[in-house]
């Protein structure tokens, strides 16, 4: 038995298997080396040859394809992701992602997950998890929300050497239940911005439907980003919605820290815009040109009748007083529109949509489509490729131009002026 245990083991930092004094068969795999360069030599034991043999093997391919998780305590699900939300991912993106990520983390993922060890975790524990989400009422989105945070997270610990392989890539997504885009028409175009027209900052709503801004980057609006001149605006920033923490010393008595009396906001009101991508500069049609520079002069006058009530803040689209309205406010005035213009309801965002959509039937390439529109990725074109039928005719027969070009030919059931078209 000496003699086959002096056969079997290696030099040279090769792996090794040899009967151990204890009646155990032991193996020892180097897999690298370690932070103050030592080598990093991995031992395993098992009761007989055949089982530490694939015990040793398993070792070497985990070493081969760098899969071979770090030495030290293992994490936990729970370790892990608090490490995460804390340390990691404020380093990479904005506020509003993180405030999702963190009700997807602390909310979802560490109550049902955060037991297990991280490199034992399967994916069939996770797909079990998704399903009792769902079945506790979590709508598909929120779901889909949640397995997006978890595979950003551990694709971190994959590549921090944490975790050979990530469970979550080879899990079965939820379902997204995804809102199907149905973009308004051109006469519910027209009869938007006929109904807008009678309304202070009617060029807001304009914006929104030739440009395809996001609610939030329209908040955001200064007219320093604005070149009337040139022609084009420029997407810098976006405003947030306010996330706030109680501020009182003794419990108020409220649970939302919203209705907290000593309230304190969180997250800052502006900042940079979602992504790189999201950062462009977008082209104006000659008519918006026009409208935003008849805003401007209402603002003016507006600033004048305010006095010492304004707050001047260079916002292109600010309340009577210059500050920025809530997106609550934003938001209602939104369905006010609708319904005084009698179109059917629809979400703020399918005016963006709108103008997505414009710009994919006129046949604008996807990639000026994904610049216009600040998307960092082609699966958004995608998601606009089902167009309703009405969209399709109207603008295939209307290529020259649509919202404000006259229609001598044929009359708008409101008598709209005429049609846009977002610029390319």
């Amino acid at each position: 038995m000496a003699e086959e245990q002096k056969r079997t083991r290696q030099p040279n930092g090769r792996s090794s298997i040899y009967l151990g004094k204890d009646g155990k068969w032991h193996g020892r795999v180097t897999v690298g080396i370690r932070d103050d360069g030592t080598p990093d030599r991995r031992h395993v034991e098992r009761k007989t040859r055949a089982e530490v043999t694939a015990a040793v093997r398993e070792l070497e391919k985990q070493r081969d394809a760098k899969t071979v998780r770090k030495p030290g305590k293992a994490w936990t699900v729970k370790t892990w992701l608090t490490h995460w939300i804390e340390n990691v991912a404020p380093l990479a993106v904005n506020d509003n992602t993180m405030v999702g990520y963190s009700v997807a983390v602390r909310k979802h993922l560490i109550p049902g997950l955060g037991a297990h060890r991280l490199d034992r975790l399967k994916p069939e524990h996770i797909e079990v998890f998704y399903a009792n989400m769902q079945a506790k009422g979590s709508k598909p989105g929120t779901a889909h929300q949640v397995h997006r945070t978890f595979r950003t997270a551990l694709n971190e610990a994959v590549r921090r050497g944490h975790l050979g392989k990530n469970p979550v890539q080879l899990a079965k997504a939820p379902k997204t239940g995804e809102y199907e885009v149905e973009p308004y028409n051109v006469q519910e175009v027209q009869r938007l911005l006929k109904v807008a027209d009678r309304h202070r900052n009617s060029a807001r709503w304009a914006v929104a439907l030739a440009l395809g801004l996001r609610q939030g980057e329209v908040l955001g609006l200064k007219w320093e980003d604005v070149d009337l001149e040139g022609g084009f605006l420029v997407v810098r920033r976006s405003r947030h919605r306010p996330q706030y923490a109680h501020g009182c010393a003794e419990s108020c008595g409220r649970k939302a820290a919203g209705y907290c009396p000593q309230r304190r906001r969180t997250n800052p009101e502006l900042s940079t815009t979602k992504s790189r991508a999201g950062r462009r500069a977008v082209g104006l049609p000659e008519q918006l040109v026009d409208l935003l520079g008849a805003h401007l002069k209402a603002q003016e006058a507006e600033r004048r009748a305010a006095g010492k009530r304004w707050e001047e803040n260079s916002l292109v689209f600010p309340d009577e007083h210059g500050r920025s309205p809530s997106h609550r406010r934003d938001w209602a005035e939104w369905k006010s529109l609708l319904a005084e213009a009698k179109v059917r309801d629809g979400r703020l965002h399918d005016a963006r949509h709108t103008a997505a959509t414009v710009l994919l039937i006129l046949g604008v390439p996807e990639r000026a489509v994904m610049g216009l529109m600040g998307w960092s990725t082609t699966a958004m074109a995608a998601r606009y490729q089902h167009m309703v039928d009405a969209v399709r005719t109207d603008i295939a027969r209307q290529v020259d131009g649509l919202i404000w070009k006259p229609e001598t030919d044929r009359p708008d059931d409101d008598g709209a002026a005429g049609v846009l078209m977002p610029a390319d």
